[in-house]
């Protein structure tokens, strides 16, 4: 058992979330759109730590903290308020936020980052929701934060708060590239123009990558034409990752501005990252793997 008493540290990875696809299949009346997305989680990430402490409050450090406002708006505080407020806990945790990936990129950070922030706190709370509550939480926060919580392959549905396991991903090779370029995503969704897609089932004959590519290989992010417009650099990182060697399946994940593609291994996607790196010096980019299991709690 994790001991949780005061001046005892624990952390949680929050992992890095990519829209393999991601289609468009409707409008509810009040303006949410509806999405059909298979959603995988990768083994780069930030990561939260958390301690019992008498006041609530958020340290960041990383490559992106200096991006990323520690203020009463930040997504970790809020999840922390409002799982107080709906558990009837004393709002008091020392939260130390390592910003890993770039801000505003399509990956699920500030979500995956909310998530850990749940899981952390209801642990050092000694805090208790069913399933109901928790998933009340997190819709609450943003669309992402439920798969974000669920943390394993998944199909997401409605706003994003229909969640069903996926099958498990093959051992392939991904690098994420971001322009480091905020791509806000109101402003994607409002520039999207077209018909919805057809709502229908994910068949994958099999579990290795050929079956994925097939998969993937009929389905598309819809808001791509959107983010490009938004920030044209997209496509630039699009044609850059579809050009690397060994690449797969490139594609732009979530609203943007980060892209991914996918390789036949991991030293494949290594290689291709570090050409990338070379020729493109000004962006972010990571070579990874997807997580077939949601991080666990360690103690730090």
């Amino acid at each position: 058992m994790i001991a949780t008493s005061a001046g005892h540290t624990i952390r949680l990875d929050a992992p890095a979330k990519v829209n393999l696809y991601l289609e468009i299949v409707g409008r509810r009346d009040d303006g949410y759109h509806l999405l059909d997305s298979l959603v995988a989680f990768t083994e780069t990430g930030d990561v939260l730590a958390a301690r019992a402490s008498p006041t609530l409050g958020l340290a960041i450090d990383g490559p992106f903290a200096a991006e990323l406002d520690a203020g009463s708006d930040n997504l970790v505080l809020r999840a922390a308020r409002l799982l107080a407020d709906t558990a009837g806990a004393a709002p008091g945790a020392a939260l130390t936020l390592t910003k890993n990936l770039p801000i505003a990129s399509g990956i699920g950070g500030g979500s995956a980052d909310a998530a850990a922030a749940l899981r952390l706190l209801e642990l050092i709370w000694a805090v208790t929701l069913d399933d109901g509550a928790r998933h009340g939480i997190a819709i609450a926060l943003g669309a992402d934060v439920p798969v974000c919580l669920f943390g394993r392959p998944a199909l997401v549905s409605g706003i994003g708060e229909r969640i069903a396991p996926a099958p498990l991903l093959p051992a392939i090779g991904v690098v994420l590239a971001n322009p480091r370029v905020a791509v806000p995503t109101p402003a994607v969704f409002a520039a999207r123009r077209g018909p919805f897609a057809p709502s229908r089932p994910l068949v994958m004959g099999g579990g290795g990558a050929a079956a994925l590519l097939d998969a993937l290989a009929d389905r598309r992010n819809d808001l791509t034409e959107a983010a490009i417009t938004v920030a044209p650099v997209i496509a630039d990182v699009l044609r850059a990752l579809a050009a690397s060697e060994g690449c797969r399946l490139a594609r732009l994940s979530g609203s943007g501005a980060t892209c991914f593609a996918l390789y036949d291994d991991g030293p494949a996607a290594e290689h291709a990252a570090a050409a990338l790196a070379k020729a493109f010096p000004a962006w972010w980019i990571a070579p990874t793997r997807f997580r077939d299991q949601a991080p666990a709690i360690a103690p730090l």
